[in-house]
């Protein structure tokens, strides 16, 4: 599977069962496996870099198991193999995303008119609950 130029993940990797997909559909729904499942075992990637594989994984963490595989289900389509090719693009889009490494935040300052902003904000919040209160017996 090619996801970019200088990356190819190998057929072998790639695990598939498939089954009968839920939802509405008919009797297809109840004749036809069209449900593709991907397992993709992450520990015996050769081809992902080991920064990118950790990124992947804690980005994807509720489709891991407990083996390390990867699991990715695809059901959208009533058609097999578009199931096959949908479950392939969120693949190669999730390698994608972890691919890039983030970028570290910038610390700043909040400016004075930020500053200024939110003094006006709590004080009228201030106001507006005080507007609320019983008056008290020395204000009038």
């Amino acid at each position: 599977m090619e996801v970019n130029d200088g990356l190819h993940i190998p057929e072998e990797e790639l695990n598939w069962t498939f089954a009968r997909s839920g939802g509405p559909g008919g009797q297809n729904v109840n004749k036809v496996a069209s449900k593709a499942v991907l397992h993709w075992d992450l520990m015996k990637n050769t081809s992902l870099a080991p920064e990118a594989r950790q990124r992947l994984s804690a980005r994807q963490r509720n489709r891991i198991t407990t083996e390390g595989q990867l699991v990715i289900q695809g059901q959208r389509y009533r058609d097999q193999a578009k199931n096959v090719e949908d479950c392939r693009e969120r693949l190669r889009a999730m390698i994608l995303e972890a691919l890039t490494p983030p970028t570290p935040r910038k610390a700043t300052r909040p400016s004075r008119g930020s500053k200024m902003r939110r003094l006006a904000a709590k004080k009228q919040q201030s106001q507006r609950k005080a507007g609320r209160r019983r008056p008290s017996v020395d204000d009038g």
